[in-house]
C-alpha cells in the first residue's frame, strides 16, 4: 500500500509503501475483540470489596432466647437479613487478569492497522517535532494533518520528542504514544493514527 508522506504543514512530500504484512493484513473482528477485552479487563484493579456477617461489628450475642418469644429464631444481629447486617454473594478482591497468546495479540494489532489503513485513517509524516512545547504549535499541525478528528501520534522515542509530548497533553483529543506500545485499545479510540517515518520501523521490527 502507497501513501502519501506529508510535512507538518500537511503538504505532501513524497511517498511510501506500508508493509504489507502488517497494513494490509486480514481484518479478524473476532480477534481484535478478544484482544480489546484482554487489555480492558487487565486495567481492573479488582480492589472492591464487602464485609461478610463475620466482619462487619457487634451482633455478638443472640438476639433474643431460641424459643417462647413468637418470633422467628435469630443467630446474631449481623446476619444478612438484618439492617447493617453482612453482605453475601458481593464482591471481593480478585485479579481480572486474562491471558492471550503473543502471536495472536500482534495478530490482533495487525488486524487493527490494517483496518484503519483501509480507512485511510493512517497519516504518515517526514516528523512532528515542534520547536518549542507549545499547545498552539501541536494544535496548528494536527489542524493541517488530520483536521477535527481526534489523533493518535505514535513516536519512536521519548527522548527527541519531549516538546511533542509536553505540547500535545493539554489537547483532549489527541494522545501521544511510543510506538512500541501501541494497543489495541488507543487503536479503537483514536478516528487518525499520525505516524512519523522513523515509527513505522519501530512498528515494523515489532510486528513485522
Amino acid at each position: 500500500m502507497v501513501v502519501d508522506v506529508l510535512n507538518t504543514k500537511g503538504e505532501k512530500v513524497r511517498t511510501v509503501e506500508l508493509p504489507a504484512s502488517i497494513f494490509e493484513a486480514p481484518i479478524n473482528i473476532d480477534l481484535m475483540h478478544q484482544a480489546y477485552v484482554r487489555q480492558m479487563a487487565n486495567a481492573r484493579l479488582g480492589t472492591h470489596d464487602t464485609k461478610t456477617r463475620h466482619e462487619v461489628s457487634g451482633g455478638g450475642h443472640k438476639p433474643w432466647r431460641q424459643k417462647g418469644t413468637g418470633r422467628a429464631r435469630q443467630g446474631s444481629t449481623r446476619a444478612t437479613q438484618w439492617k447493617g447486617g453482612g453482605r453475601v454473594h458481593t464482591p471481593h478482591p480478585r485479579s481480572y487478569a486474562k491471558d492471550m497468546p503473543r502471536k495472536m495479540r500482534r495478530a490482533a494489532l495487525r488486524s487493527a492497522l490494517s483496518a484503519k489503513a483501509s480507512e485511510a485513517a493512517i497519516v504518515v509524516v517526514e516528523d512532528i517535532k515542534v520547536e518549542e512545547p507549545k499547545t498552539r504549535s501541536m494544535l496548528q499541525v494536527l489542524n493541517n494533518l488530520v483536521g477535527d478528528a481526534t489523533a493518535l501520534i505514535l513516536i519512536p522515542e521519548k527522548a527527541a520528542y519531549e516538546n511533542t509530548i509536553r505540547s500535545a497533553s493539554n489537547l483532549p483529543d489527541a494522545k501521544v504514544l511510543l510506538a512500541n506500545y501501541l494497543n489495541i485499545r488507543d487503536l479503537f479510540t483514536f478516528d487518525k493514527v499520525v505516524l512519523p517515518i522513523a515509527s513505522l520501523d519501530v512498528i515494523q521490527n515489532h510486528l513485522g
